[in-house]
């Protein structure tokens, strides 16, 4: 057996057992903390918590299942790959980083998860190994160091209270100075690792990873381990932090949102939409119901990692194109995986009855009962329907149209192991909704709201697919809308210039002045007075001394002649 095939077997076994355990622990309302004494020295003991409750058994079994179902699909997609080993087992350590995290209630072993998470994430941008790789992976590396120091910063924090197993004392951090500080540093490194606004630069960038990388990272692992960490750390937030929270993921949902009406890179389009879903689970979460952005982190993972092994199908096909406007017609060559790609983009939409819709109109309506401000309302419709708008902008590049790029067409099929990988999670994407609905929720939501706010979000959707297909319609006498406003076309694309304000803006001094210090000291006066013109002298004087000593007895006495005669001169 290949080791795909084995890590599948076990990741989708385990998968199984823990969504049952995680259902009984849910009915029961249960939960389980284990101590593992790892050592015990002069009566100090290190131990290793391990915590586990509904929420963390049913996550962990969803990561094992989507990772499964990637880890199939690989072994068709990186066909050929001769470190096809390597990358499977880079996968897995992955996987068990997220699963450090999940059940971890200790600051300590969720920073051992974490930098996990952060360092193979690197080694996985960078599997490719080409400069845009290179430069890809420092910067998801480096963003992500933020969220480490305030993690490390926090855990010195914790000192204070005598043990680092942050869920026994969550009540008790309203209340005090110190904890304030704590869950702010907590906030400041789940919105690195989920890249919220001012951090959201990373995420396009990240795409230079291969696409079942990109499938596991954007649906249950990497970016959504700062939703997981906040929803764990809920109780504990004040009130000024969770407004800040709240506008910062508002804004972040709606500029991500018309960032991937303006890209044309199929990765990067859908990567946007994760960054658009990660601020809806966030402006939630910063309003209170911690349940619903679970509820939503779970339908999202499904779909999106769906729709991420669609897109890389569709990749793999086209001879590793990208570009949208490339494809077309796909719906004709490639029917099954474009059947999954339309089924997660309407799931994607909320379209009703699929298994986003649950979810995501629940927090909208949930959203509407609330005392808000209409800045934040508008924020969540306007990018409900830029959601739409960007997925039927989607759908109308690729599936339909004439042929875009005629030469690659003719090479579509579709692999029976990526179909087979696919099929594992379409039925989860259309039913989970559903399903999860009636378990998390024993009693259900009754959401009394006027007729036009109950259909707000179908006639926000409607707008969207008006919209998304007004926008991106093109033929040869006919000129794309946003041409016409080209700088702010850019502007938008480049989500809001922040990739030039947070990686080249706060690059360039340190690179410059790196290369005048490089210049004046490394190979200026530090090399002419250091170690290399100092080991050169002393080589040459010792290579003389040895042209000394290995010479006849003659020289000895010329030499003694020599300073025999000096001491004469002298006296």
């Amino acid at each position: 057996m290949s080791v795909c095939k084995i890590y599948f077997s076990l990741f989708l076994f385990l998968s199984v057992n823990l969504f049952l355990g995680g259902v009984l622990f849910l009915i029961w309302d249960y939960s389980i903390i284990i101590e593992l004494s790892l050592l015990s020295l002069n009566s100090s003991m290190i131990v290793m918590t391990l915590f586990f409750d509904w929420m963390s058994l049913i996550f962990m079994s969803f990561v094992l299942f989507i990772s499964s179902m990637v880890i199939f699909y690989s072994e068709e997609y990186m066909y050929g790959d001769l470190n096809l080993n390597r990358f499977i087992l880079l996968v897995v350590m992955f996987v068990l980083s997220m699963m450090l995290l999940i059940i971890s209630p200790n600051l300590i072993s969720i920073l051992l998860g974490w930098d996990g998470l952060g360092l193979v994430s690197y080694c996985l941008v960078i599997y490719y190994q080409n400069v845009k790789s290179y430069n890809a992976g420092m910067l998801t590396a480096l963003t992500n160091r933020i969220g480490d120091v305030a993690l490390l910063l926090s855990i010195a924090w914790m000192l204070n209270f005598g043990s680092w197993n942050f869920i026994y004392y969550l009540e008790f951090f309203k209340s005090n100075l110190i904890m304030e500080l704590i869950s702010f540093l907590v906030v400041l490194a789940a919105m690195t690792k989920s890249a919220q606004i001012p951090f959201s630069s990373w995420l396009p960038a990240a795409m230079a990873a291969p696409t079942p990388v990109s499938s596991l990272v954007h649906s249950s692992t990497l970016v959504t381990a700062g939703v997981y960490l906040l929803i764990r750390f809920n109780f504990a937030f004040s009130e000024k932090l969770m407004l800040m929270l709240l506008l910062l993921s508002s804004l972040t949902m709606f500029m991500s949102g018309l960032g991937a009406n303006f890209e044309f890179d199929l990765k990067k389009i859908i990567a946007l939409s994760t960054l658009s879903q990660l601020g809806l689970m966030m402006s939630i979460l910063s309003l209170g119901g911690y349940k619903l952005a679970f509820f939503h982190l779970l339908t999202h993972a499904l779909f999106k990692a769906l729709l991420f092994m669609c897109a890389g199908a569709m990749i793999h096909s086209l001879s590793n194109c990208q570009d949208i406007r490339y494809m077309g017609t796909m719906i004709n060559q490639m029917p099954v995986v474009c059947a999954f790609f339309n089924i997660c983009n309407f799931s994607l939409c909320g379209l009703p009855f699929l298994s986003g819709f649950y979810s995501k109109d629940l927090i909208v309506e949930v959203m509407s009962m609330n005392v808000l401000n209409i800045f934040i309302y508008l924020l969540f419709y306007v990018s409900i329907g830029l959601t739409v708008c960007y997925s039927f902008r989607l759908t109308y590049y690729s599936l339909v149209g004439s042929f875009n790029f005629i030469s690659v067409n003719c090479l579509m099929e579709e692999g029976s192991f990526m179909l087979k990988g696919m099929g594992g999670l379409i039925f989860l994407v259309v039913f989970s909704g559903s399903v999860l609905s009636w378990l998390m929720f024993s009693t259900p939501y009754f959401i009394c709201l006027p007729l036009l706010f109950k259909v707000m979000t179908l006639i926000m959707i409607s707008i969207g697919m008006y919209l998304g297909y007004e926008m991106a319609k093109f033929k040869i006498n006919y000129s794309l809308k946003s041409l016409n406003l080209l700088t702010l076309s850019g502007f938008l694309a480049m989500m809001w210039n922040m990739p030039a304000i947070s990686t080249l803006g706060i690059i360039k001094l340190p690179l410059q002045m790196g290369e005048i210090y490089s210049k004046s000291f490394d190979q200026g006066w530090m090399e002419f007075y250091g170690g290399q013109n100092l080991s050169m002298k002393l080589k040459m004087l010792s290579q003389k001394l040895q042209f000394l000593s290995i010479n006849h007895l003659k020289i000895y006495f010329l030499l003694m002649i020599f300073w025999v005669s000096i001491l004469i001169l002298m006296f």
